[in-house]
Protein backbone atom coordinates (compact mmCIF):
# COMPACT_ATOMS: atom_id res chain seq x y z
CA UNK A 1 0.00 0.00 0.00
CA UNK A 2 1.12 3.52 -1.12
CA UNK A 3 0.28 6.78 1.39
CA UNK A 4 0.68 10.21 0.20
CA UNK A 5 -0.01 13.05 2.45
CA UNK A 6 -1.50 16.79 2.22
CA UNK A 7 -2.86 19.61 3.32
CA UNK A 8 -0.04 20.54 5.77
CA UNK A 9 1.00 24.46 6.07
CA UNK A 10 0.99 27.11 8.35
CA UNK A 11 -1.95 28.35 10.47
CA UNK A 12 -2.71 30.71 13.51
CA UNK A 13 -3.26 29.17 16.90
CA UNK A 14 -7.26 28.36 17.37
CA UNK A 15 -7.34 27.63 13.19
CA UNK A 16 -8.45 25.14 11.50
CA UNK A 17 -6.32 22.80 9.03
CA UNK A 18 -7.31 19.33 7.09
CA UNK A 19 -4.63 16.57 6.20
CA UNK A 20 -5.51 14.11 3.91
CA UNK A 21 -4.09 10.63 2.80
CA UNK A 22 -4.59 9.05 -0.36
CA UNK A 23 -4.39 5.47 -0.13
CA UNK A 24 -3.60 2.73 -2.80
CA UNK A 25 -2.65 -0.73 -3.54
CA UNK A 26 -3.63 -3.10 -1.21
CA UNK A 27 -7.44 -2.19 -0.58
CA UNK A 28 -8.78 -5.38 0.52
CA UNK A 29 -6.54 -6.02 3.10
CA UNK A 30 -6.42 -3.07 5.20
CA UNK A 31 -7.12 -3.12 8.98
CA UNK A 32 -6.56 0.11 10.23
CA UNK A 33 -5.24 3.61 9.00
CA UNK A 34 -3.91 6.10 11.18
CA UNK A 35 -2.52 9.41 11.89
CA UNK A 36 0.59 9.96 14.12
CA UNK A 37 2.97 12.87 14.78
CA UNK A 38 6.58 13.58 15.46
CA UNK A 39 8.49 16.75 16.09
CA UNK A 40 12.31 17.33 14.96
CA UNK A 41 14.03 14.99 17.93
CA UNK A 42 10.98 14.15 19.60
CA UNK A 43 9.70 10.44 19.40
CA UNK A 44 6.84 9.37 16.94
CA UNK A 45 3.35 9.82 19.06
CA UNK A 46 0.09 8.11 17.81
CA UNK A 47 -2.91 11.06 16.90
CA UNK A 48 -5.94 8.98 15.89
CA UNK A 49 -6.59 5.65 13.84
CA UNK A 50 -9.48 4.29 12.86
CA UNK A 51 -10.67 0.64 12.15
CA UNK A 52 -11.47 -0.25 8.97
CA UNK A 53 -14.63 -2.53 8.79
CA UNK A 54 -16.44 0.05 11.15
CA UNK A 55 -14.88 3.02 11.14
CA UNK A 56 -14.43 3.59 14.59
CA UNK A 57 -12.37 5.68 15.09
CA UNK A 58 -9.78 5.93 18.59
CA UNK A 59 -7.63 9.43 19.74
CA UNK A 60 -4.82 11.09 21.84
CA UNK A 61 -6.21 12.25 24.60
CA UNK A 62 -4.09 15.20 24.38
CA UNK A 63 -6.88 16.02 20.43
CA UNK A 64 -9.92 14.84 21.45
CA UNK A 65 -12.69 17.17 21.04
CA UNK A 66 -10.30 18.70 18.48
CA UNK A 67 -9.40 16.71 15.91
CA UNK A 68 -11.72 14.27 13.80
CA UNK A 69 -10.33 11.32 11.87
CA UNK A 70 -12.35 9.85 8.91
CA UNK A 71 -12.13 7.82 5.65
CA UNK A 72 -13.29 8.83 2.28
CA UNK A 73 -14.44 5.16 1.14
CA UNK A 74 -14.66 6.47 -2.41
CA UNK A 75 -11.99 8.52 -2.85
CA UNK A 76 -9.77 5.97 -0.82
CA UNK A 77 -8.60 9.23 1.45
CA UNK A 78 -7.78 9.54 4.99
CA UNK A 79 -8.84 12.56 6.50
CA UNK A 80 -8.05 14.49 9.67
CA UNK A 81 -9.40 17.60 10.43
CA UNK A 82 -8.21 19.90 13.01
CA UNK A 83 -9.89 22.84 14.72
CA UNK A 84 -8.66 24.80 17.87
CA UNK A 85 -5.00 23.74 16.84
CA UNK A 86 -2.53 24.64 19.44
CA UNK A 87 1.37 25.47 19.16
CA UNK A 88 1.98 21.96 20.06
CA UNK A 89 0.57 20.49 18.04
CA UNK A 90 3.63 21.69 15.35
CA UNK A 91 4.50 18.70 13.95
CA UNK A 92 5.53 16.51 11.25
CA UNK A 93 2.17 14.70 10.27
CA UNK A 94 2.18 10.87 9.11
CA UNK A 95 -0.24 8.51 7.67
CA UNK A 96 -0.29 4.80 8.50
CA UNK A 97 -1.65 1.77 7.47
CA UNK A 98 -1.87 -1.82 9.24
CA UNK A 99 -2.71 -4.54 6.31
CA UNK A 100 -4.29 -8.21 7.33
CA UNK A 101 -6.92 -9.05 9.65
CA UNK A 102 -7.79 -8.36 13.13
CA UNK A 103 -9.51 -6.45 15.72
CA UNK A 104 -9.50 -2.60 16.74
CA UNK A 105 -6.10 -0.74 16.58
CA UNK A 106 -6.65 1.80 19.25
CA UNK A 107 -3.62 3.73 19.43
CA UNK A 108 -1.10 0.74 18.95
CA UNK A 109 1.39 1.98 17.62
CA UNK A 110 3.92 -0.70 16.86
CA UNK A 111 1.67 -2.93 14.57
CA UNK A 112 1.58 0.06 12.04
CA UNK A 113 4.23 -1.14 9.18
CA UNK A 114 3.18 0.73 6.23
CA UNK A 115 4.14 4.72 6.17
CA UNK A 116 3.81 7.68 3.64
CA UNK A 117 6.16 10.55 3.98
CA UNK A 118 4.81 13.37 6.08
CA UNK A 119 3.58 16.62 5.72
CA UNK A 120 4.32 19.77 7.87
CA UNK A 121 1.84 21.78 10.24
CA UNK A 122 3.42 24.25 11.98
CA UNK A 123 1.06 26.23 14.31
CA UNK A 124 2.36 29.32 15.78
Amino acid sequence: VQLVESGGGSVQAAGSLKLSCLASGYTSGRRCLGWFRQTPGGEREVVATIYIADDRPSYVDSVKGRFTISKDHAKNTLILEMSSLKPNDTANYYCAAVLGSGGYCYLLQEIFKRWGQGTQVTVS
